[in-house]
């Protein structure tokens, strides 16, 4: 039964594996062989692809990371705070390649690598929001102290993701509230969001399974070592 089910998941994991990779190949021969050249910025353009795809990857996992905290904050599961935990990290990493490709392509577009632009800046913030949930959380043993007080960071880290939304709708600065692109474009910017999305959601959930083992090993490790301890008194 134990082998059964291990060739099961075995399989269901190289499925995944396979149509994660099989996205990234069409979504990749579409942005470089299929979306036309910009007339204005050329090649450099396609990093547009990559940088909406992967911003709207870390404004996602910041909605999971919210929503798993206020269950775990409502129920006291662990099995929440998994979530939450695994959504930050994935975030944290969105977020910086969001904050990396935005600048290469600010650099083109505006002269700059950076400037304290609303868009650019709210963006920041969520990266350190990110970056502050998992150093609380790093520096806390507990699991259901480090779960209460990253569920609350977590949640009020959640009130940015409107500013980075409608941060070009509600303040003036020089990013775009939405470039234009013709339909083979916005096609190609499509397939390349699904297939970063289907890329962050599988590390997010392998992340979570070894969140769970992690906790598991633990236990037995804390039981064994009782069961040692008793024998020789």
């Amino acid at each position: 039964m134990v082998k059964t089910y291990s060739v099961r998941w075995f399989s269901r994991f190289h499925f995944a594996v396979a149509v994660v990779v099989a996205s990234f190949v069409v979504s990749s021969a579409l942005i470089f062989f299929v979306a036309p050249t910009e007339a204005t910025m050329g090649d450099v353009q396609r990093i547009l692809y990559l940088h909406v795809s992967v911003a709207w990857c870390g404004l996602a996992s910041c909605i999971v990371m919210g929503f798993s905290s206020a269950m775990y904050l409502g129920c006291r599961r662990l099995a929440w705070d998994d979530w939450s935990q695994a959504a930050a990290e994935v975030g944290w990493l969105c977020t910086t390649l969001t904050l990396v490709t935005g600048s290469a392509w600010a650099h083109e577009a505006w002269g700059t690598w950076w400037t304290w632009e609303p868009r650019l800046t709210s963006s920041l913030v969520l990266w350190l929001i990110y970056a502050g949930v998992l150093l609380v959380r790093g520096s806390i043993d507990d699991p259901h102290r480090r779960g209460r007080i990253g569920g609350v960071l977590a949640l009020v880290g959640l009130s940015d993701v409107p500013l980075v939304i409608m941060a070009t709708r509600w303040f003036r600065g020089v990013h775009p509230v939405a470039p234009e692109m013709d339909s083979q474009m916005r096609l190609v910017l499509m397939a390349s969001v699904i297939s970063f999305t289907m890329l962050f959601a599988y590390l997010t959930i392998q992340r979570r399974s070894q969140l769970q083992l992690s906790e598991r090993a633990a236990q037995l490790d804390a039981a064994g070592w009782w069961e040692h301890a008793s024998r020789q008194s």
